[in-house]
């Protein structure tokens, strides 16, 4: 089983910038693709992006391209969610999770970080 936990979360002005962690621990060698997903009071979650663990291409929901850059470590243990240029309206509790094999969605989900973007 995989184990994740985010960090790196705060309140931040807008126009700023935050980097998130995600910590991935237990069987990663499993882990088949890592993303990262927000949810606002009172709002659905909502699908930031995603980077393939191994290789290939990362995708990022429109609201956030050319803003946010999802990476990862060379060991394969840590991705990461670099946010530039914050608006209020990122403001959101932001989960990690994996998916462990091709087909199964996400099935591994993290406790969650907060970010607060303030006007």
């Amino acid at each position: 089983q995989v184990q994740l936990v985010e960090s790196g979360g705060g309140l931040v002005q807008a126009g700023g910038s935050l980097r998130l962690s995600c910590a991935a621990s237990g069987e990663t060698t499993s882990t088949y693709v890592m993303g990262w997903f927000r949810q606002a009071p009172g709002k659905d979650r909502e699908f930031v992006g995603q980077i393939p663990w191994s290789a290939g291409i990362t995708f990022y929901a429109d609201s956030v391209k050319d803003r946010f850059t999802i990476s990862r470590d060379n060991a394969q243990t840590t991705m990461y969610l670099q946010m530039n240029s914050l608006k209020p309206d990122d403001t959101a509790v932001y989960y990690c999770a994996a998916a462990t094999a091709p087909g199964t969605g996400f099935n591994v989900w993290g406790q969650g970080t907060q970010v607060t973007v303030s006007s």
